[in-house]
C-alpha cells in the first residue's frame, strides 16, 4: 500500500520533488515581493542546499534579530537531511521564524553557505548574539561569518545532555542553577568546584568538557 501511494505521489510531482519544491517557492515569491530564496546545485544538476524566507520573516529579523537561534537537530524528513531553522523572540516573548534551510550535509562548507545566504537575505545585518546546540562545525562557521557575535550554547540542549551523561537529580538541579545564576566568575568557580566534589564527578569526561566551555553557557561569563 505504501509503495502504491508513493508511486502515485511521484507521478503527480512533475519533474521530481526538488523541482516541485523550487516551483512552489517561485510561486510564493510571485505573491510576496519580499520573499527570498536561494539554492545550490551539484555537478549532476541535483539540488544540494536550499534557503528561503518570506517577507514577514525578514521584517521580524529587522525588528528582533539581535539574538539569533540556529538549530539543525531536526533530521526528520524522508531524505534524513538537516533542516535548519533560524528563529528568535519578539517583544511578546513569542517565537518568530527568520528563515529555513535544507542542507546536503552538516559540514562547515554547507553551514558557511547557509549563514552567508542568511546575511544576504537580511541586508547584511549581523546578530549581536547567536544561540546554538553546540555542534563544533557550526561553531566554526559562526566564528567565520559572524565574527563579532557572542556565541552561546542552548541551555535546553545542555540540560538534556546532562540528564543523559550524569544521572543524578541533585547534580542536575545544581547545574541548572549555575547556568542561570547571576553571579561573579569567582563565585561561579567556587560553586562549580564544590558541586563536582560533592557528587564525585572530577573524572567524568562530560563534566570536564562542559566546564572547559563554561564561557559559552554560564551567565557568570555572559553578563555583558
Amino acid at each position: 500500500m505504501y509503495n502504491l501511494i508513493t508511486q502515485h505521489k511521484k507521478e503527480k510531482v512533475k519533474g521530481g520533488d526538488a523541482n516541485a519544491a523550487i516551483s512552489y517557492l517561485r510561486g510564493k515569491a510571485g505573491n510576496d515581493s519580499y520573499f527570498f530564496g536561494k539554492c545550490t546545485l551539484s555537478n549532476e544538476n541535483r539540488l544540494e542546499n536550499l534557503f528561503w524566507d518570506d517577507g514577514t520573516s525578514r521584517i521580524d529579523y529587522e525588528c528582533f534579530g539581535d539574538v539569533l537561534t540556529f538549530d539543525s537537530t531536526y533530521n526528520r524528513n524522508v531524505y534524513n537531511k538537516p533542516l535548519v531553522i533560524f528563529s528568535g523572540s519578539n517583544h511578546h516573548g513569542q517565537t518568530v521564524i527568520f528563515g529555513c534551510g535544507l542542507l546536503v550535509n552538516e559540514d562547515i562548507g554547507s553551514y558557511k553557505w547557509l549563514l552567508e545566504t542568511f546575511l544576504e537575505a537580511m541586508g547584511s545585518k549581523h546578530p549581536t548574539a547567536v544561540v546554538t546546540d553546540g555542534d563544533l562545525l557550526m561553531r566554526e562557521a559562526i566564528k567565520q561569518v559572524f565574527p563579532y557575535a557572542t556565541h552561546r550554547l542552548c541551555a535546553w540542549h545542555l540540560h538534556r545532555n546532562a540528564c543523559e551523561k550524569v544521572k543524578n537529580s541533585g547534580f542536575l538541579n545544581d547545574f541548572k542553577k549555575l547556568i542561570y545564576a547571576n553571579m561573579s566568575v569567582a563565585e561561579f568557580q567556587v560553586m562549580w568546584e564544590d558541586m563536582v566534589a560533592r557528587y564525585n564527578l572530577s573524572s567524568n569526561s562530560w563534566v570536564v568538557q562542559t566546564y572547559e566551555l563554561r564561557n559559552l553557557w554560564a551567565l557568570a561569563y555572559l553578563r555583558d
